[in-house]
């Protein structure tokens, strides 16, 4: 059976892309406005400090207005004209190679920029405040500013190329926002594992171009979708190999995933813009954008899924154990990428249900970082959870709407992520087809992972939300002094608050989010699921039911001890990061040493030691015959008159 994602009408394929018109033509505003405020900020300098913050909001907003006069042209066009292609210059044409840098305007682009400009311009109004005693406000603005021009510029760019420079882009903008407040030496270093980590996924998606040109003869997304299935099997598995590790890269996947906790070094604002709802999501958004690369890869698709179940279980279990409140919520966005990645794998249907679920995480994990940051700003930047309960009673708001952040991470109903996460629960189970060939244990294997993953996530989010709002309070009234945050915080959190309630169920209705990337995705073959999707459902609530249970009982209605309780080994490996950083030291970065000392030795001893030697036996050589520089003339004839001699004997020998 055929199950059609746009209904009731049903084209078997993508639209075409068409030349945009009307206010699509000026879609490049979007990303020049806030590209030219940061710039303007860094190079004005300390002129701008008074003012300079609010000229950013600004910026952040006209992008976002820009984008929805877009969104709403799309919205009223026709099938024929819901993809748009802006072109606006030339930019490398080198012989065979020809790029025109261009934006590509179409539901998929404009769902992110909705998210980015909407949920980043939130962030701006919030970090006003969250950043009011910070002499270099101005700055941290700036760099806002340029993250959200290069966030924009990658998933608008109509090529793979005008991607890759808003990839860097953001790689760079990211780098340095972790590290603002690089004058603290695990800051700074926080930023730079970040940036080498990224570094890594930036080769894959290099070789994925470069394999793309050799292949398919372009980098253009349009063009790119039109030669792969001419092109095999092959070469689309091996682009899209190389794509998933440029996504794992971007999007904190195993085994790239390192660098994520440490990212949490950053301002709050900068959690909830980078690891919630921007740049993270990257990763899944190439992979999505590259669909028609993955139909002709069924290799590749099933490693996408690979990497996101596993994912998904890995960032779930170090959630659970935790005391740092960013970093619970750190671990919990590498899990809920991991869903979005499985979804990503699971051809066209999956990706919509991941599209989706990207689009309401964003809502509600940006949410609970700015709550995070709400509790830290309330006790002097303290982010042990073991010090916190209670908070509840002195910050009423703050709480309500981490309480509703909480609920739709669970996937409780009517709350977004039941509507989002619960529908790629579902799909996992039906993963028994991979392209041409049939995969009966996928269905079983990821379906489990993905329930399993949910009760987990039930667990640990649960573990933070009464450790942090309820219980007994575990912080002196003498040495904190918690209160409510100011309106410029908690208006944007009380907005996110209603869009994580009532988004889900208004985007699900009869279909719409996925009636609305229909133009970008087509169709996709619906497979009946392994289990009946009653069991499912029940299934999946009676994990989240458990899951938040027991962690009720452990940390809501028995006391939490303060000082760190020792723990089994689980526990203890959790609470190290399944010891992803001692894995890549030693599969990494001491053979990286080890090469580099045996480089360092061979040149210290074999080339510098040869250059030496020789030195050392040209002076010897010298010393040696230095007796027969005398300074008399009579010395040197007579030297000339024996030379003389010997060359007539010589050549008289030869004679006879």
């Amino acid at each position: 059976m055929t199950e059609l994602i746009n209904l009731p009408l049903s084209p078997s394929a993508p639209a075409p892309v068409v030349e945009a018109t009307g206010v699509a033509s000026y879609a490049w505003l979007m990303i020049v406005v806030p590209l030219v405020v940061s710039l303007g900020l860094l190079l004005a300098g300390r002129v701008t400090d008074r003012w300079g913050h609010w000229v950013a909001v600004a910026a952040s907003w006209t992008s976002f207005g820009i984008g929805f006069a877009i969104f709403l042209q799309l919205l009223g066009a026709d099938y024929e004209n819901s993809r748009l292609n802006l072109h606006l210059f030339s930019w490398i044409p080198a012989g065979d190679f020809n790029v025109n840098f261009g934006l590509l305007l179409d539901p998929l682009s404009l769902t992110f920029v909705m998210l980015v400009t909407f949920v980043g311009s939130l962030i701006h109004v919030y970090a006003v405040a969250y950043m009011d005693h910070d002499k270099d406000r101005r700055r941290f603005f700036a760099y806002l500013n340029l993250f959200i021009a290069a966030m924009l510029t990658l998933v608008l760019g109509n090529s793979y190329a005008v991607l890759f420079m808003g990839w860097e882009g953001v790689g760079l903008a990211s780098y340095l926002l972790i590290g603002f407040w690089n004058f603290v030496p695990d800051y700074a270093s926080a930023a730079k594992k970040a940036f080498v980590m990224n570094r890594v996924g930036d080769m894959g998606l290099l070789l994925a171009m470069m394999t793309m040109f050799a292949a398919y003869g372009s980098v253009d997304f349009t063009e790119v979708a039109k030669a792969a299935p001419q092109a095999g099997a092959h070469a689309a598995t091996l682009v899209g190999l190389f794509l998933l590790v440029a996504a794992c890269g971007k999007s904190a996947q195993f085994p790239l995933q390192a660098w994520l906790g440490d990212a949490m070094a950053g301002p709050t604002p900068v959690s909830a813009l980078i690891h919630a709802a921007t740049m993270v999501t990257a990763g899944v958004y190439l992979v999505v954008r590259s669909g028609a690369i993955y139909l002709e890869a069924p290799i590749a698709t099933t490693a996408v899924a690979i990497v996101g179940a596993f994912t998904l279980l890995f960032g779930a279990i170090i959630g659970t154990a935790k005391d740092d409140m960013k970093k619970v919520l750190a671990a919990s966005t590498m899990s809920q990428i991991g869903y979005m990645m499985l979804g990503a794998g699971l051809g066209p249907i999956g990706w919509a249900f991941a599209i989706f679920h990207l689009f309401t995480h964003g809502f509600f994990k940006a949410l609970m970082f700015l709550g995070a940051g709400s509790v830290m700003h309330a006790m002097d930047d303290e982010i042990n959870m073991r010090h916190f309960g209670a908070l509840q009673k002195v910050m009423p708001i703050t709480a309500g709407t981490f309480l509703v952040g909480w609920l739709a991470i669970l996937g409780v109903p009517p709350f977004a992520g039941f509507w989002s996460k619960d529908k790629l629960i579902e799909h996992a189970f039906t993963a028994n087809h991979f392209g041409n060939y049939d995969a009966p244990w996928a269905g079983w294997v990821f379906g489990i992972v993905a329930l399993v993953g949910a009760g987990i996530t039930a667990f640990y989010m649960s573990r933070l939300f009464f450790m942090t709002f309820y219980g007994k309070q575990r912080w002196s009234e003498a040495e904190f002094h918690p209160h409510e945050s100011s309106p410029l915080m908690t208006i944007p959190m009380i907005i996110l608050a209603i869009g994580a309630t009532f988004m889900g169920i208004v985007l699900a209705w009869n279909d719409m989010f996925t009636n609305w990337l229909s133009p970008v995705f087509g169709y996709g073959e619906h497979h009946e699921p392994v289990l009946p999707i009653i069991v499912i459902q029940i299934a999946t609530l009676a994990v989240v039911i458990i899951g938040a249970a027991v962690a009720y009982k452990m940390y809501h209605l028995e006391e939490v001890p303060v000082a760190v309780p020792a723990g089994n080994s689980l526990v203890h490996a959790a609470r190290n990061d399944l010891y992803q950083d001692q894995l890549n030291n030693a599969l990494f970065v001491t053979p990286t040493n080890a090469v580099m000392r045996g480089v360092v030795a061979t040149d210290k001893h074999v080339v510098d030691g040869t250059v030496h030697g020789l030195a050392k036996l040209s002076t010897k050589l010298g010393a040696a015959v230095s007796w027969t520089q005398t300074g008399y003339i009579r010395g040197y004839a007579g030297y000339i008159l024996a030379g003389v001699v010997v060359a007539l004997i010589t050549t008289l020998a030869f004679q006879f």
